[in-house]
């Protein structure tokens, strides 16, 4: 039998590129680790979220730095949240749920996504030409998330900073969002 090892990566892995005043770039390491609240002990989940992270689970359709900054949370719905978090190793989910203490339920989330990050004066010009969510600073402040669509594939949209979004797409369909986002970032500019 042949010696040799599989190694996961992510599906746009080392990618970096720019575009006039757009950088893109897929964030090398990111992991990305589902929170769940259980019905009936969602308060005991939220002490321990607290507790793990030093912060409250933001509000619905909002993201919070943990207090040591290694991580941010996702609140996606009344019940789910997303942690991401560099992580080079593929124990995301047992990083996760040990801090939780069996609180919430896990799941690990990382290969299921692909993310890229568009940052730069242009990025909203980009965003704007194939997201239907209205991203101006008025309406989408920084640490807003929205599920939305881009190019018809479902997004997650997060406002990191000033002029820097992540964005995260299904895996399975990473070079057809890269595609959409990389023709939008070049009509952008």
């Amino acid at each position: 039998m042949p010696d040799f090892t599989l190694t996961a990566a992510p599906p746009l892995a080392g990618y970096d590129r720019r575009f006039g005043d757009i950088h893109l770039i897929a964030p090398t390491d990111l992991a990305i680790v589902s929170i769940a609240l259980p019905l009936g002990a969602e308060d005991a989940a939220k002490k321990a979220i607290k507790t793990a992270f030093g912060i409250a689970l933001p509000e619905m359709g909002m993201s919070a730095v943990a207090k040591y900054k290694t991580s941010v949370i996702m609140r996606l719905g009344v019940d789910q949240a997303f942690v991401l978090f560099p992580s080079a190793t593929p124990d995301a989910e047992r990083q996760i749920a040990a801090k939780l203490k069996g609180a919430a339920y896990t799941t690990d989330q990382t290969d299921g996504w692909c993310a890229l990050q568009i940052s730069g004066p242009g990025a909203l010009r980009a965003l704007e030409r194939i997201c239907p969510v209205d991203l101006h600073p008025a309406a989408f402040a920084v640490n807003a998330i929205a599920r939305t669509v881009m190019e018809h594939m479902g997004a997650i949209v997060a406002r990191t900073g000033e002029d820097t979004y992540l964005l995260l797409s299904a895996s399975s369909s990473a070079k057809s969002f890269l595609h959409a986002v990389e023709v939008s970032a070049q009509n952008a500019t």
